[in-house]
């Protein structure tokens, strides 16, 4: 049994308490502000886990105290909160504790990933990224899942493939922190199109398979361009992420591109998901980074225009359409004829 400690108490990291709960382990759940847990014949409900009682062994808390002496630290907090998450239980964590972050999401300005801002603010620590096709109301049910670890220390990826891995939750381990770093982050933009792309053309499966298979050869050029390995984004913090994300409207980045896609103004669609739309953020950022990398990202690029420009979606995916001919590896121009 390992003393696990999750910061953030949001659906994912409330559902990954449940699921180390039901393993064994015994978990504390950290918060900003104190959680109101919904009481139902006699068991314990989240709110954005209404389908699922939490056990009464998995303690919440708002003291950063409760870091001191874990195993295992779990970073579920939202991607801008991950630096300053650190920065505050510095003081507070052992050296032995690995660090464990599920944020998806690049830094604005300095474009950094979170394995590596935790290593910055965490020096004295193990840092590895959990990323994949993962809701969080499928973990916390324990339906089949399976997500991939990585970590520039083999060992601290081995570690916690141990600890997590159970019946219903299966870990892979990789070396590429930048390949899956990346894949994590930048699926949310392209599930943020794929609900604008939806919406608009009624579910369109041609489309749709277009959208996805373009987005990961965009997704996977910025991706090599920055230090990851092209088989990295065939696998699950790739296209596996991008599939389930860009497939269902569990998924607040799509429901997101859904509001878009039926005239509501950006504000009023991140307002009305009422969760931190991580796609909408990391489009900025990575627009900056493709800027910077002279990397060709179109589809990055109409989103980009759509949410920070005024663009209408509808002409978005015009312009995609009538782009210049190219050779599908994308590194040959046609000849314009």
């Amino acid at each position: 049994m390992a003393n696990i400690v999750i910061l953030g108490c949001g659906a994912f990291g409330t559902a990954l308490s449940v699921m180390c709960q039901h393993s064994g382990h015994q978990v504390t759940v950290w918060s900003r502000s104190p959680v109101k847990l919904d009481e139902k014949d006699g068991r314990r409900y989240h709110k954005k886990l209404p389908e699922t009682a939490v056990p009464e062994d998995i303690s919440f808390t708002t003291d950063l105290s409760c870091v001191a002496g874990c195993d295992l630290l779990i970073l579920a907090v939202p991607s801008f909160a991950v630096r300053e998450s650190c920065q505050r239980i510095r003081d507070r964590i052992d050296r032995k504790t690995l660090v464990v972050c599920v944020a998806k999401g690049l830094e604005k300005d300095s474009f950094k990933d979170f394995v590596t801002i935790v290593e910055e603010e965490l020096p004295d620590n193990d840092c590895v990224a959990l990323s994949g096709p993962s809701f969080a109301t499928e973990i916390a049910k324990g339906i089949p899942t399976t997500v991939v670890v990585a970590s520039r220390k083999r060992e601290a990826a081995n570690q916690v493939q141990d600890m997590l891995m159970n019946h219903s939750f299966r870990i892979y381990v990789s070396d590429d922190v930048i390949g899956v770093e990346l894949g994590g982050a930048l699926k949310n933009i392209i599930a943020v199109c794929s609900g604008i792309c939806d919406g608009l053309l009624d579910h369109a499966a041609n489309a749709k398979a277009a959208l996805i298979t373009r987005g990961i050869t965009e997704i996977a050029r910025l991706g090599v361009a920055m230090g990851g390995r092209q088989e990295t984004f065939a696998g699950l913090s790739g296209i596996g992420d991008l599939i389930l994300t860009c497939s269902s409207s569990q998924s607040r980045n799509y429901r997101f591109g859904q509001l878009l896609s039926q005239g509501v103004p950006v504000q009023q669609a991140l307002d009305s998901i009422g969760m931190v739309v991580e796609g909408y953020y990391c489009t900025d950022i990575a627009y900056q980074l493709a800027q910077k990398m002279k990397v060709d990202m179109p589809i990055l690029t109409q989103a980009y225009q759509v949410l920070y420009q005024g663009k209408e979606p509808r002409q978005a995916v015009m312009d995609l359409m009538s782009r210049p001919k190219r050779h599908e590896s994308e590194k040959i121009w046609l000849e314009m004829k």
